[in-house]
């Protein structure tokens, strides 16, 4: 059932918001640093907020893990993401609580294909072992190429974190407005740009460190 409400809110989201809403939804990179976004629905009394940040904004970085800190630092930030109550002040009473957290992040499912990636290329080099000899060179030639600009793009990186927030509350006529705190835990942040629908207001907002406050 979470599931669905939260389909059905994200595309009511995407389709209902002004043209306005639209254009910067579509132009926006999630991959631009310092650039997050979040995303908030409300139907009756329930709340949903996704939040796509990417990684250089929360640890410094967008590539695999190279190493035990690196993987600390993933870990301990997708902690922080999980209490939801540092990251967003809801008005006390609106009486919303917490149903649902997810946090994810694609550095594991980049390591997961640097790894697959590599069993591929041998593959193809032990294919290529029962070509003639001069195919062979030109094709093993080939692959160092192809393994390379592999190589350099997943060294670049476009490691995202993913975030949502599944509030039930009890008046949800009192939630006018929401603080987020995110600029004081992640400082690379430099603006927010946030798609906000309810039942009474949608509209499309850009915070920034001297700004937090989302009004409804």
């Amino acid at each position: 059932m979470q599931r669905i409400f939260k389909l059905s809110l994200l595309s009511a989201l995407v389709l209902s918001a002004s043209t306005h809403a639209e254009e910067a939804f579509r132009q926006h990179d999630a991959h631009q640093h310092g650039h997050v976004e979040f995303n908030m629905a409300q139907d009756e009394n329930e709340f949903l907020v996704e939040i796509t940040a990417p990684g250089s904004d929360i640890v410094g970085f967008e590539h695999a893990p190279e190493n035990e800190q690196q993987h600390q630092m993933i870990e301990e930030s997708e902690q922080l993401l999980k209490q939801a109550e540092r990251i967003l002040v809801l008005p006390s009473n609106a009486e919303c609580k917490i149903k649902n957290i997810n946090v994810s992040n694609t550095f594991e499912t980049e390591e997961h294909h640097d790894g697959h990636d590599e069993h591929d290329e041998h593959d193809e080099h032990d294919e290529h072992e029962h070509d003639e000899s001069h195919d062979h060179d030109h094709d093993h030639d080939h692959d160092h190429e192809s393994m390379s600009t592999e190589h350099d793009h997943e060294k670049s990186g476009h490691g995202e974190f993913t975030v949502e927030y599944h509030y039930d509350c009890g008046d949800i006529s009192k939630l006018q407005q929401i603080e987020t705190t995110w600029f004081v835990h992640f400082s690379k942040t430099e603006k927010i740009s946030v798609n906000l629908l309810t039942d009474s207001s949608q509209k499309a907002l850009e915070l920034n460190p001297s700004n937090n406050l989302i009004q409804f």
